[in-house]
């Protein structure tokens, strides 16, 4: 059996990475914060952490939409047939 192929990051050097593994990663640092119990550097640092976070999903939600584009672009084009009245 031949390997499967790799399938390439969205973002060159990141460890694949699901969108949705991102979002519950994010809501809970989100719940951290809206928590009010870090002390300024601990919030500083899950700052920063979301951001990494929402920049890591930004990337991969660029990326489908480029291959929704792709695959809608290579797509042939309907053909517009007139409609024919059999009784005419």
């Amino acid at each position: 059996m031949a390997p499967e192929p790799k399938k390439e990051n969205p973002v060159p050097g990141a460890a694949a990475e699901r969108f949705e593994e991102i979002l519950v990663r994010l809501r809970g640092l989100v719940e951290r914060l809206e928590g009010g119990n870090l002390p300024l550097e601990e919030s500083l640092r899950a700052f920063e952490d979301g951001m990494e976070l929402c920049r890591r999903g930004t990337a991969i939600l660029d990326g489908a939409e480029k291959k929704v584009e792709t695959l809608l672009g290579s797509a042939a084009a309907p053909r517009i047939v007139p409609f024919e009245d059999p009784e005419g």
